[in-house]
């Protein structure tokens, strides 16, 4: 019997939980799920519980479009994981995401400081600001704008072939040299997109202003010092992600008051397959400082 959480919003999420331990949960990206993080839990279970669901709309989680509105928005991704986290009963745990998935832990950390003891994250970070407008990220995240457009459902929803030919193009031109990222993601998640719905579903986080990477950044306000987000955080970012380039670190002390950053050399855009190692020996010291 596959676990699942009770329904929120008419919607369950599916997750794995391994390991005994300090509790980490791990938030994957789009356009994956859970498997995202299948290098990284093995080398921390023996001291963790770690939870990693799939997020709505995505992986083996509930993906209906007749729900409510933000049903797939950030904040709605947020009241899922947290509905997860209070069901599980699990506090002050390490919080572990990239990118959507690290919007919906940094927002968590944000709303619910009672369930989060320390941040891993890698990009999105803030920072980056009106950057994002520039010619070569405009051009980096083309989906931001496609997913917003009807192309999703007229050319995308419902036909494997075109959903495995997009999803491949961005496995690949997002990762690292040498990656082989594409060739152990695109069958699995073009399974999990193929259903009529699923495809839509899961691109519908980049319909909602708070979440598409170019709205949300192109509206983005620096914090006061003293509203600088204070949960102790390690920053792990790649060398070779062409949507977030390591220029846009430059300002995290603007927005975080505890942190550290670490720079992940030869990694591309999915750090937790890229760079499994770095990612759990992080968790892991995030949990020996945390306890």
């Amino acid at each position: 019997m596959m676990p699942f959480a009770s329904a929120i919003d008419g919607y369950r999420l599916y997750y794995e939980r391994r390991g005994e331990g300090y509790p980490v949960v791990a938030v994957h990206g789009s356009p994956g799920d859970g498997s995202e993080y299948a290098k990284v839990v093995p080398e921390i279970a023996h001291a963790a519980d770690v939870i990693v669901p799939d997020l709505r709309g995505f992986g083996r989680s509930d993906k209906h479009l007749d729900g409510p509105p933000d049903a797939f928005s950030r904040d709605g991704q947020v009241r899922a994981v947290t509905a997860l986290m209070d069901e599980l009963r699990i506090r002050k745990a390490v919080l572990v995401g990239y990118d959507i998935g690290g919007f919906v832990v940094q927002t968590i950390a944000a709303k619910r400081p009672d369930l989060v003891g320390a941040l891993v994250l890698s990009p999105p970070l803030p920072g980056a600001g009106r950057r994002i407008l520039t010619p070569d990220a405009v051009q980096a995240f083309f989906h931001a704008t496609l997913f917003r457009t009807s192309l999703v459902e007229e050319v995308f929803d419902g036909r494997p072939e075109a959903i495995r030919a997009l999803l491949g193009y961005c496995l690949e031109t997002w990762s690292g040299p040498g990656s082989t990222v594409r060739e152990e993601l695109v069958d699995h998640l073009t399974e999990m997109h193929a259903a009529r719905g699923a495809f839509t579903a899961g691109i519908s986080w980049f319909r909602h202003d708070d979440g598409n990477p170019i709205t949300a950044y192109a509206r983005e306000v620096t914090p006061a010092p003293e509203g600088r987000a204070t949960t102790p955080t390690t920053v792990l970012w790649p060398e070779h992600d062409p949507l977030f380039p390591t220029a846009w670190s430059d300002r995290l002390d603007e927005f975080f008051t505890d942190f550290e950053l670490r720079f992940l050399p030869g990694a591309g855009h999915f750090a937790p397959l890229e760079a499994a190692r770095d990612f759990a020996e992080a968790i892991l010291r995030r949990i020996d400082a945390t306890r």
